[in-house]
């Protein structure tokens, strides 16, 4: 479903290891974050807090907010504008932000 299309100098970039809901994945240092969490199949990345609907990234550029997931403990961060890192634990998020837990 989801190809990432890599540059010459993207191939470049090591892999690192980042967990996701508890899960090691292998992403490229540097990529976006919602492209290296598509490319490890990794959909839906939430689900709406009134109706409980998947959602999953749609613009790739910050407009939508469809692709907000926890990162390294900070909520409702849009994965499509932060870069992987070695080490990242992410969180896919279900339904409203955690009250209490504001970072």
């Amino acid at each position: 479903m989801f190809k990432t299309m890599l540059a010459s100098t993207e191939e470049l970039r090591p892999l690192v290891e980042i967990v996701v809901d508890g899960r090691s994945v292998q992403a490229r240092e540097g990529e976006m974050l919602a492209a290296a969490l598509l490319n490890a199949g990794v959909v839906p990345f939430r689900h709406t807090a009134i109706s409980g609907q998947p959602r999953a990234p749609l613009c790739l550029m910050g407009v939508c907010f469809d692709c907000l997931v926890e990162v390294d403990g900070v909520q409702n961060t849009q994965s499509c504008m932060i870069e992987v890192h070695a080490g990242m634990t992410v969180r896919l998020q279900d339904g409203a932000r955690r009250v209490g837990d504001v970072k």
